[in-house]
């Protein structure tokens, strides 16, 4: 185990390097002058090469990138040029509310996805594994936006029960928090759901029909047992992979889902630094988004040897 994790750590360096290369010379690739966006209608020569020299503009791509990756590995990720803030100080306030956005729609989809592709395999060509397979249909077919119009529709502006946009922070107050937060998660998680049980399913028929599954029955156990411990435990490895990648993406900001809503997370943070060429943003929310990928998959791999006591050497 210890080998295996000291190899994986090794690997991720020399990724994150090249992703940082990556992130910077795409960025430069965008259209548009960020020091005329920031001189607004004054397009003063003087305060244009001010703005150049201050965020070293004028400077060859290498040297920018030096300066940057410089600053990244002290903890200090540039500052915003619209904003006039540090991408970190932005960062932090930004990524609670998408990691309570993610966290809330990933449960969302483990407790709907999962069980449903279990039911789906165990009872395969019934009733219950066709309204399975309808769900994940309607799930993955539904756009997030139309989803949650209707949500809006039903629960805030019918019923009454749900604020329709705004957010509350969980430090401030737990249950205005979820109120504001438990239908964008559902918005995001129906379709993760959707995709984790097909997985589950497929995974499942194919443990369910391994040999080892065979002599758990042919021991006599029970049905139950045999699904969950046997069965299941196998299965999980594809369901693994997925769920942290799908994690990940929750994580790098759901933006249609973010706008309808009114949430402040990692989406309309960046979108906004994209529309107003702000690259010192978008380069640290991309990059902290990579890495969060990769530490992500990381745990996935670490998981993999919990789960199938095979893999451990």
């Amino acid at each position: 185990m210890l080998a295996f994790l000291t190899q994986r750590l090794l690997q991720i360096v020399p990724t994150l390097i090249l992703v940082s290369m990556l992130i910077f010379g795409l960025q430069q690739l965008l259209p548009g002058d960020p020091a005329l966006i920031m001189a607004g209608e004054e397009r003063d020569p003087r305060v244009l090469e001010e703005i150049r020299q201050q965020y070293r503009l004028n400077e060859p791509m290498p040297v920018q990138y030096f300066y940057w990756i410089k600053g990244v590995l002290s903890g200090n990720l540039g500052e915003s040029m619209r904003l006039k803030s540090s991408v970190a100080s932005l960062v932090a306030e930004k990524l609670p509310v998408t990691l309570q956005l993610a966290g809330m729609a990933i449960l969302v989809a483990l407790l709907i996805g999962i069980p449903a592709g279990i039911v789906s395999a165990v009872k395969r060509d019934t009733a219950w594994d066709y309204g399975a397979n309808l769900f994940a249909l309607w799930g993955i077919s539904t756009p997030n936006f139309w989803l949650g119009i209707l949500l809006i529709f039903l629960f805030s502006v019918t019923l009454g029960w749900l604020p329709a946009s705004g957010y509350v922070s969980l430090g401030e107050n737990w249950r205005s928090s979820l109120a504001t937060t438990v239908m964008p998660a559902f918005v995001l998680g129906n379709a993760i759901a959707a995709i984790l049980m097909r997985h589950t399913r497929s995974a499942m028929l194919q443990a369910m029909s391994a040999d080892y599954v065979r002599t758990a029955r042919a021991k006599g156990l029970y049905e139950s047992r045999v699904v969950l411990k046997h069965a299941l435990r196998n299965a999980m490895t594809p369901v693994i992979t997925l769920g942290a990648l799908e994690f990940g993406t929750l994580l790098s900001g759901a933006v249609l889902t973010e706008q309808i809503f009114s949430i402040p997370g990692f989406g309309k943070l960046i979108v906004d630094a994209v529309f107003n060429r702000d690259y010192a943003v978008v380069q640290g929310v991309v990059l902290v988004t990579a890495t969060t990928y990769i530490v992500l998959n990381l745990l996935a791999d670490l998981a993999y040897v919990l789960v199938n006591p095979r893999l451990r050497g």
